[in-house]
């Protein structure tokens, strides 16, 4: 299980995840009276929610917009935008990438007068997934170049950074080195839970077919839970995990967590919206 986040933290990846599942689908835009109701509903305060909303319009996130006399907010173009790569790392780690597309290497060599940015590297190569495999030597499946090409530019490093695509052909075994890169077991251990923890819950919504109210409050919270797991999971290819591997038991929970609850959940939170 993962362990319990400081309130600050949780109330901002709850509003996150809303953002996401709930507000893109319904328009890209929230009326602030419906979300305080709907996020305080998921367990949420509303002084914590409002003080998230403020952190993220501060952040670019959000801006202020009244539609038919409600207040509100609408997703900017950097919230979506950033939602939309986070859906890409979320998609990947789910889906086994194909070990004959080879590797993407990431070197760099920043120098001392730059160690904050250094420090912002790793922890965004960290984020997308890269595992660490020697001293400034990160590694991940070939199809995450384009967001590590991205993270560097973001920072401004592209002068002190290499990027390699291409196949191994080292001698030592493929699986023991790349467990070596990520805390895979740990990785495991999180869908192993989740599959614990949420399949009974998965079939007694497609069994009892919950309510609007309790499909919204166990949809968000669902989703909240698993987007932590594939942006932790490099989403390496079926030939190099371990055979007990649970990602895709934990996957087919999620999808069908989302098949029963999304719709109900979406129907609860649309009537908060101005009609």
């Amino acid at each position: 299980m993962q362990p319990p986040q400081p309130p600050s933290r949780q109330s901002r990846s709850t509003v996150v995840t809303f953002l996401g599942a709930v507000v893109r689908p319904l328009g890209s835009w929230m009326p602030i009276a419906g979300t305080v109701d709907l996020l305080t509903q998921a367990g949420l305060d509303a002084p914590s929610v409002r003080t998230a909303v403020h952190r993220l319009k501060g952040n670019g996130w959000l801006q202020s917009e009244a539609r038919e006399g409600a207040r509100g907010y609408a997703l900017t173009t950097t919230a979506l935008e950033t939602l939309a790569a986070g859906d890409e790392v979320i998609w990947h780690a789910r889906t086994p990438a194909d070990v004959t597309d080879g590797w993407c290497i990431v070197h760099f060599g920043v120098p001392e007068s730059m160690r904050a940015k250094r420090h912002q590297l790793r922890a965004h190569l960290s984020s997308l997934g890269f595992g660490n495999v020697g001293t400034a030597l990160w590694i991940a499946p070939a199809r995450m170049r384009t967001a590590a090409e991205r993270a560097v530019t973001e920072l401004g490093l592209e002068a002190h950074t290499a990027i390699f695509v291409g196949e191994y052909h080292g001698t030592q075994d493929l699986t023991g080195l790349l467990y070596g890169s990520w805390d895979l077991t740990a990785i495991d251990d999180g869908y192993r839970d989740f599959v614990a923890v949420h399949g009974p819950v998965a079939d007694r919504a497609e069994r009892d077919r919950p309510d609007p109210a309790r499909a919204f409050t166990t949809y968000l919270s669902v989703l909240d839970q698993w987007r932590r797991l594939p942006f932790r999971d490099p989403g390496l290819p079926a030939e190099v995990l371990a055979p007990e591997w649970h990602g895709p038991q934990a996957t087919e929970v999620f999808e069908r967590l989302v098949v029963a609850l999304e719709e109900p959940a979406l129907r609860h939170a649309r009537a908060h919206w101005p009609s």
